[in-house]
């Protein structure tokens, strides 16, 4: 079940260890990580104000797109974006309403872990609570952060040819996150993840660096017609990857140099921080979260992009042991993962789960 699995559970799993490492260091700057944690910066969690690792709204909205992206397969719909409507207003109303919901669609928003109040974008939150969202042809704003980007690593996640075409996986991930971020920079960040994972998934044995730069070229091909920020973006993104493959600069130098302050800068970080160490996931991760930017949101998509790519065996356990959701993560990567039961053929425990909206006991 490991190989079966491993790549998916690595990927959520990762994708909540950056979280969780970055959100103590988030938009602290490289001289106040080192004054609190040392000249090498924060090198573990910092466990002092609780005895497990939180995770943000970076993990929480991965975890209910896969949700919602489940809801949908198990009622045999392919419009899939409703479903994942769904699936963020519930977790939008976790984080204005803390007592267990009468009723829900999603299963995660029984989970406490899923509705701490961690959400890194407080813009894209307002957002979510107006009647009509925005789309990537009428955006809302100029919104260009990071706070939906992970909405890729679920989509990614998602891909399969029985269930969604590989053009389809760049527009829902652009769709997704346009929702709330009207920048096309933004957006089109989030279609690159979205390729990224989809690559890493299902083409597990290419170079890293050939999977960046064939998502890249792939969101550039699709989207370069109707949207001229694709050329910059994917001029930054190969500049990243230019700047870690020359050896020119230290891990913390080049971290600093790209600036990670809105979600193509923090894609680009990832790719850097990935290139640096693309064997080493605690490697990765170190560097990914010691920088004066965004440090969740890069940790997040490194962690997310390593663990795929490495699976769930090159995790630490250090770094599992004290995590919040560990049990409820792996259920939904393993579903990711396997899809519906075979037709025909009733399944109690998915049923329990994506047609009541009731969460395992052991997620619990």
């Amino acid at each position: 079940m490991a190989n079966t699995y491993g790549p998916h559970r690595g990927c959520l799993l990762g994708l909540a260890v950056g979280d969780a490492l970055g959100y103590t260091v988030d938009s602290k700057s490289w001289e106040e990580i080192q004054e609190a944690y040392g000249p090498n910066g924060l090198l573990g969690y910092d466990l002092q104000a609780q005895d497990y690792a939180p995770v943000t709204s970076y993990t929480q909205i991965a975890a209910f797109l896969c949700n919602g992206l489940l809801l949908c397969l198990s009622r045999g719909k392919s419009d899939f974006l409703p479903y994942c409507k769904v699936a963020l207003r519930e977790w939008t109303r976790s984080q204005h309403f803390y007592r267990d919901p009468e009723t829900s669609h999603c299963w995660l928003a029984k989970l406490p872990q899923f509705r701490r109040r961690h959400c890194r974008d407080a813009r894209m939150l307002d957002n979510l609570r107006l009647e009509s969202f925005g789309s990537v042809d009428r955006p809302k704003n100029s919104n260009r952060g990071p706070g939906a980007i992970t909405a890729g690593i679920a989509v990614g996640m998602f891909y399969h040819p029985r269930r969604i075409t590989a053009e389809a996986v760049g527009k829902l991930a652009a769709d997704l996150i346009a929702l709330t971020h009207g920048n096309p920079e933004a957006f089109l960040s989030g279609a690159v993840l979205a390729y990224v994972i989809t690559g890493i998934l299902h083409d597990p044995h290419h170079l890293l660096e050939d999977q960046f730069l064939q998502a890249i070229d792939a969101m550039h091909y699709q989207f370069h017609t109707r949207f001229s920020q694709s050329e910059t973006l994917a001029r930054q993104l190969k500049d990243a990857i230019f700047l870690a493959k020359s050896g020119t600069v230290s891990s913390q130098e080049g971290m600093e140099q790209l600036f990670c302050a809105d979600a193509s800068s923090c894609l680009a970080g990832a790719m850097f921080a990935c290139l640096q160490s693309p064997d080493d996931f605690d490697g990765a991760i170190i560097t990914a979260v010691n920088h004066s930017g965004m440090s969740a949101a890069v940790g997040a998509i490194t962690g997310a992009i390593l663990g795929a790519k490495l699976g769930e065996e090159a995790l630490p356990e250090f770094y599992l042991e004290s995590l919040e959701c560990t049990g409820a993560l792996t259920i939904l990567a393993e579903d990711m993962a396997c899809g519906t039961p075979t037709l025909g053929l009733f399944d109690d425990s998915w049923d329990h789960k994506y047609v009541q909206g009731l969460p395992p006991e052991v997620a619990i």
